[in-house]
């Protein structure tokens, strides 16, 4: 059997399956990790984790990692042991409105391709289907990667997945989907394991495995863009709820009275604190249409009136927080999205504001217990690099 083949045997295998599974699986999500650390994570004895390790390098499953890394608490080097890159791919598909990204990565956790492709607006799953296909394939062809070495297709959707028939509810960036089987439409072409998962959830796993969220079990993720969305992750694992809508904080009602959302509801927390609209009124007032990236430039080289719109955004978002965090209490919010790169533009008036709408004030709270609000660690290929996560945190329990 290659390593690939036995690689995708163990990763389909349940949990606690053997010493080696364990081990395997640990290291396809955490990527290269030290004996100390595995033990850690898979609860085994040092003892048992030092044979299996010498059972899968004997089978070339595992590899030293050619750099060292400290091990936290050890205060010495510790050699790190990675799955061997040649074993297995995955990759991670973001559907946007107007684009499809594809990026390749092999399970050390390496990006081996990031590409993406413009598409028209409201493309159809049999176009989607077609061009993701196509984009893998020439990745594959121009790093000489075998598809027979591909773990699995994570995808990325703007909307709801209901976990129990894997089909889009009400979707936004691709409206025409709503009611779509991501699942289906792709695997009979891919031909692999496929796993579909809404994109604000996508970025909350990007953070969790590589980002602002790394070594932290608990958090929120808010996506500030033209709408506003969010996920939840509790003891390291995505909520989804029970229909897949969990995180959908941009459906927060904070007026009754307000106008009409997409959602159907009013007074929705997207309509005060999304950019569709006030992007909309900034660019009637400058004469032109401006992007969100052209108005954060403009707010850091001083404009007022952009300063002023992010300011009042942040501060409808802050209130929106304030909601959350008195269901969820929160340690960690991490906050993505285009607007997300305006950085303490955003972040410092977001802050005011949550404190404000927050029940415990901060200086009630020691440093430790205040809920703390980061920018995300990427910008535009987070939600590509979560669906990429899907797989390294599922393996083949995907299809």
């Amino acid at each position: 059997m290659t390593p690939s083949s036995q690689l995708q045997v163990m990763l389909a295998e349940e949990n606690g399956a053997t010493p080696s599974v364990r081990v395997v699986q640990a290291l396809s999500e955490h990527g290269a990790l030290s004996a100390t650390q595995l033990a850690r994570i898979t609860g085994l004895a040092k003892s048992t984790i030092s044979t299996a390790l010498t059972s899968l390098r004997a089978s070339a499953m595992v590899i030293e990692s050619s750099a060292a890394e400290k091990d936290r608490g050890a205060g010495r080097p510790a050699t790190t042991i990675t799955l061997n890159p040649a074993a297995g791919t995955c990759v991670g598909v973001l559907l946007g409105g107007e684009h499809i990204q594809v990026i390749v990565a092999d399970v050390t956790h390496a990006v081996i391709s990031d590409v993406a492709l413009p598409m028209k607006t409201d493309y159809s799953p049999q176009e989607a289907v077609t061009a993701t296909s196509r984009l893998i394939g020439e990745a594959y062809r121009e790093h000489r990667l075998s598809l027979q070495t591909m773990l699995g297709v994570g995808i990325a959707v703007a909307g709801p997945i209901n976990p129990r028939d894997g089909r889009v509810l009400r979707a936004s960036g691709v409206p025409t989907w709503s009611g779509v089987n991501i699942k289906h439409e792709f695997q009979r072409v891919l031909k692999c394991p496929v796993i579909a998962e809404n994109e604000s959830n996508c970025s909350a796993i990007a953070e969790l495995m590589w980002g602002a969220a790394v070594g932290r079990q608990d958090f929120i993720f808010l996506t500030m863009d033209l709408a506003i969305g969010g996920a939840v992750v509790a003891n390291g694992q995505l909520v989804s709820g029970n229909a897949g809508a969990a995180g959908e904080f941009g459906h927060i009602c904070i007026n009754p009275d307000g106008p009409l959302c997409r959602c159907g509801n009013h007074g929705c927390l997207e309509l005060y604190a999304g950019l569709k609209e006030p992007l909309g009124e900034f660019s009637r007032q400058f004469g032109q249409e401006v992007t969100i990236d052209e108005v954060i430039s403009l707010a850091r080289g001083g404009n007022l009136a952009a300063q002023t719109m992010i300011e009042q955004v942040a501060h409808v978002a802050g209130q929106g927080l304030g909601i959350i965090a008195s269901v969820v209490n929160p340690g960690l919010v991490v906050v993505g999205g285009r607007l997300a790169l305006a950085r303490e533009l955003l972040l410092a008036p977001l802050e005011a504001s949550f404190n404000r709408h927050s029940l415990v004030k901060r200086s009630e709270l020691d440093a430790d217990a205040r809920t703390q609000v980061l920018s995300s660690a990427f910008s535009g290929r987070g939600a590509c690099l979560g669906a990429v996560g899907l797989v390294l945190r599922a393996g083949g329990r995907t299809g």
